[in-house]
């Protein structure tokens, strides 16, 4: 495991200026809106570096406060103290990326219609940059586990969530456009304290508990809120501001991302659906499973 975070400090090390460059030159490539200035490039890479050093640095923790907090942690083998381990920045993240998301979106003005005459479609600010550039980050450390210990932490679909959902925030964070529709999506991330919880109950033997039935109940209405529910509006608000000329104006956006804005939330939704499938069939076993123990 330490390889693999071995590895990501080296790769932070070495050739920053290369890098830099092919950074600025991808961001020239993604946009005609004249957005990527040196200033803003360093930002960009500060923020991902930041999302993959905190991952970093979470899943260190989560291995010493588990070794100290829980006795059954250090009767987990290898292989599921790297998984629980991984889980513990997962869900780190999800928290931090669906409150900021949600301020972002609903509590704050920077995408409000009124607050001013720039365009919702293409307005970016200093900190949705930052709250994309750490989700990258986090996106990055963790398919790079993924690829690791393939299949261990989750097979090719994990892979294909992951390559998708990078591929979409960085045209967003380059661009500077789209960003109130990609931080929707974020939101979603809401779900998986949920998820992890479910796994680390199981894993610690708890699994007949009521706290593991309670946490299915919420995953299930939680999921069904943040990816179903919300998938659906999302869906509707972007057909509703697809042609009409508006603030909203979908239209406006660059073509690479006006395209993957179609294609990337569609294959999404059907991963969600067939995960919420799957979640549903489980919470029905474990109601059933609770109601016989009785």
């Amino acid at each position: 495991m330490h390889y693999v975070f071995d590895a990501v400090w080296y790769f932070q090390q070495v050739d920053w200026m290369g890098f830099t460059s092919y950074f600025g030159s991808l961001a020239g490539l993604v946009s005609s809106y004249d957005i990527a200035t040196p200033t803003k490039e360093i930002q960009w890479l500060g923020s991902v570096f930041t999302g993959v050093f905190f991952c970093v640095i979470v899943y260190r923790l989560t291995a010493i406060l588990s070794s100290m907090l829980f006795a059954g942690y250090g009767k987990l083998s290898s292989a599921e103290k790297i998984e629980w381990n991984n889980r513990g920045f997962s869900t780190v993240h999800a928290l931090f990326v669906s409150f900021a998301s949600f301020y972002l979106v609903m509590l704050s003005d920077f995408f409000n219609e009124d607050s001013q005459e720039e365009l919702v479609i293409n307005r970016s600010f200093t900190f949705s940059n930052s709250v994309l550039g750490i989700s990258i980050g986090y996106f990055l450390a963790d398919l790079a586990m993924i690829l690791w210990h393939f299949p261990a932490l989750g097979g090719l679909e994990y892979v294909l969530h992951h390559g998708l959902s990078m591929f979409s925030i960085i045209l967003s964070l380059l661009s500077g456009q789209g960003q109130i529709y990609i931080l929707m999506i974020l939101f979603s991330e809401s779900t998986t304290p949920f998820v992890n919880l479910r796994w680390h109950l199981d894993i610690a033997g708890l699994k007949s508990s009521k706290l593991y039935v309670w946490n299915g109940a919420a995953l299930f209405f939680g999921w069904l809120i943040a990816r179903i529910f919300l998938f659906i509006f999302f869906f509707i608000h972007m057909s509703t501001h697809f042609d009409e000329a508006s603030v909203f104006s979908v239209k406006e956006i660059f073509p690479l991302g006006f395209y993957s804005l179609l294609v990337v939330p569609p294959v999404l939704t059907m991963m969600n659906l067939f995960w919420f499938w799957k979640i549903a069939k489980g919470l029905v076993r474990t109601l059933s499973k609770a109601k016989h123990s009785k």
